[in-house]
Order: structure tokens, then sequence, then C-alpha cells
């Protein structure tokens, strides 16, 4: 899903204009990526809860950075509510997942 929501960004962030390129094109692709990085990051972390769960968390945080950058997409009117709403659906999905794995942190962590 944290992948598929970083290609939605990408493709959604195509036709920003051009003066965001440095700003706010790469700060919302940037924030999204980052949420794939750190779930790769913790699962290679999972040997050890307390790590898997910074990652976790860091993830979590990137994932809201992401939904704080597309309101301010849309409060800026480069997109309309309509066309971030698979976006925002995965961003809610990935963040009730992060959530769950954060709460339940044995079952995914290889410690013990």
């Amino acid at each position: 899903m944290a992948f598929k929501q970083q290609h939605e960004v990408f493709n959604l962030t195509k036709s920003f204009p051009k003066e965001e390129q440095y700003s706010l094109t790469s700060q919302i692709r940037r924030s999204s990526r980052s949420v794939c990085a750190n779930l790769s990051e913790a699962f290679g972390k999972r040997r050890y809860s307390a790590h898997l769960i910074s990652k976790l968390t860091d993830a979590d945080a990137e994932n809201y950075e992401t939904e704080t950058w597309l309101d301010i997409a849309k409060d800026c009117e480069y997109v309309e509510e309509q066309d971030i709403l698979k976006i925002r659906d995965l961003n809610t999905q990935i963040g009730k997942l992060i959530y769950y794995m954060i709460q339940n942190v044995s079952k995914f962590s290889h410690e013990g």
C-alpha cells in the first residue's frame, strides 16, 4: 500500500506548477517515499522490538506528513478533493496498519 501511495503521489504531482518543484512537489514525494523506506528498514530491524517500533514510528510520522502535504496542495488549489481521495484512503489504511503493527509488535518481531 505504501508503494502504491508513493506512486499515486508521484503521478499527482506531475501537474503541480513549476515553481513548486523544489518545495511542495519535492516534499510530498519525499515523505510518501519515506513511508516505504521506513517500512523496509523496520522489516530489516525486526530482530529487536525496540528497533522495529522505532522505524514503524518513523513510517507513521512520514505518513502523517504526506497527509499534511496533501492538505496544503488542496489549499493551494493544485488539486481537488476528488483527485486525492484514493491517496487519502491509502494514507488512512497505511496509518491503521502501522498502528496495528506497533500495538502488536511481538507478531512481527523475531526477538525472543
